[in-house]
């Protein structure tokens, strides 16, 4: 199934999409998309359900996200444009959970940036707590998918010391949904398409196939280093095709119009905004 959270930032509500594609309200269900409901999502029945009128905005489809983890250059043919070796263990680091925003917020270029760039990623949400599970297992903990934009300022990432979560973090960098997708829906995470166009410029074209360590490979590798808790998101790297990989590089600019999609995950589109 398909969940959301829809309403004015900061005050969504539940929902799901029926097999009509009619969105239906969960209040009177749960208070919100997040903790222990996430371990039994499939329970939910839309009958009944009452529909919600007109077209709502859409807001990160998971709430209370504890943390967002990302891994860094795990695709391989992303890795050989950044002119990066294949890591032998994954890269990881972190994006502060007040960037996520709803997955057609505007994305707002903080002062002083030169060097925006778009990411498009499979993100998993875990359902229930994770500690020391094998590949096996890891699949088994995952509340759902959903479509991600690691947004990255790589003057601030790279050029300014310390850590990639300075790049990474900016508000209304961590656009996510439009819905979460329950597993069952999704398949194998392995394969699944995953594209990304600016201003109507196809940019980014791959295979979640591609990755260097799989969905289940990453939970595993998380939770031997930390607890994994319901609703915590994991970003699980980006295809070719970046800005910063271009030749010359090629940066967001106000005015543009970032759209991507992943397959069964749906579509976002942004417009790009500087910070007033």
């Amino acid at each position: 199934m398909k969940f959301v959270r829809f309403g004015p930032e900061g005050a969504e509500r539940p929902g799901l999409i029926d097999d009509q594609g009619t969105l239906r309200d969960l209040s009177s269900e749960m208070e919100d998309l997040s903790g222990s409901v996430l371990s039994h999502l499939d329970d939910f029945d839309p009958r009944g359900l009452p529909a919600v009128q007109g077209t709502p905005r859409l807001g990160v489809p998971v709430g209370r996200v504890g943390k967002c983890i990302c891994i860094g250059l795990n695709y391989s043919d992303h890795a050989a444009e950044a002119g990066m070796d294949v890591p032998s263990e994954p890269i990881v680091f972190m994006k502060a959970t007040s960037a996520l925003c709803g997955p057609n917020d505007p994305i707002i270029l903080p002062r002083g940036s030169q060097k925006t760039d778009w990411e498009v990623e499979l993100a998993v949400v875990i359902g229930r707590r994770c500690k020391y599970v094998t590949p096996a297992q890891a699949l088994d903990y995952v509340a759902g998918y959903m479509a991600f934009n690691d947004l990255s300022e790589r003057a601030f990432q790279i050029e300014r010391g310390g850590q990639w979560t300075k790049g990474k973090s900016c508000d209304s960098f961590g656009p996510c949904g439009p819905w979460l997708v329950t597993p069952d829906d999704v398949g194998n995470p392995q394969d699944l398409t995953l594209s990304l166009s600016v201003n109507g410029e196809p940019m980014q074209q791959g295979s979640s196939s591609k990755m260097v360590f799989t969905v289940p490979e990453v939970i595993s590798y998380l939770s031997q280093m930390m607890t994994l808790h319901p609703g915590d998101v994991i970003a699980t790297g980006t295809p070719p095709g970046v800005g910063m990989g271009l030749k010359p590089p090629r940066y967001l600019r106000a005015g543009d119009v970032v759209e991507l999609e992943i397959e069964k995950l749906g579509r976002q589109r942004q417009v790009v905004q500087a910070d007033s």
